[in-house]
């Protein structure tokens, strides 16, 4: 199974590991799943993970952050994905992800967002709570 993880289950999963995101960000860890990687994904990973506050919770500097985007980067199925195929109106900054999980053709999206997930009827697209419902966990 291929899964795109937005920005929101990473952060949240590193912030709280024992969370719904933590697990999710576990069974990865375990190989029950591929994750599908992308340039705008990891970019806003990046910028999120450099936030003070969560820099200062996670006690990572500049480096440990860029070798975390490297780790995904080696661990994950990179799509250098520049055809823009989907659109959120709700919001347009989560555009290139719903491309992506066109584009790449993962079977799923796993976003806490409100904007991707108002889309499950058209898309893929999971809650933290239904992917983990999914795997049986």
């Amino acid at each position: 199974m291929r899964v795109i993880l937005d920005t929101n289950v990473w952060v949240s999963g590193l912030l709280f590991p024992h969370s719904n995101a933590g697990k999710i960000l576990k069974e990865w860890q375990r190989a029950r799943f591929e994750i599908v990687v992308f340039p705008y994904l990891l970019e806003e990973i990046g910028r999120v993970l450099a936030y003070p506050k969560i820099k200062k919770r996670l006690q990572w500097d500049e480096a440990k952050i860029q070798n975390y985007l490297d780790f995904l980067m080696f661990f994950a199925e990179f799509i250098d994905s520049k055809e823009h195929s989907g659109h959120v109106e709700r919001d347009p900054n989560d555009s290139p992800i719903l491309s992506a999980l066109i584009n790449s053709k993962a079977d799923f999206l796993v976003s806490g967002d409100n904007d991707l997930l108002s889309l499950k009827e058209e898309y893929p697209v999971l809650s933290i709570i239904e992917y983990l419902n999914r795997m049986g966990r």
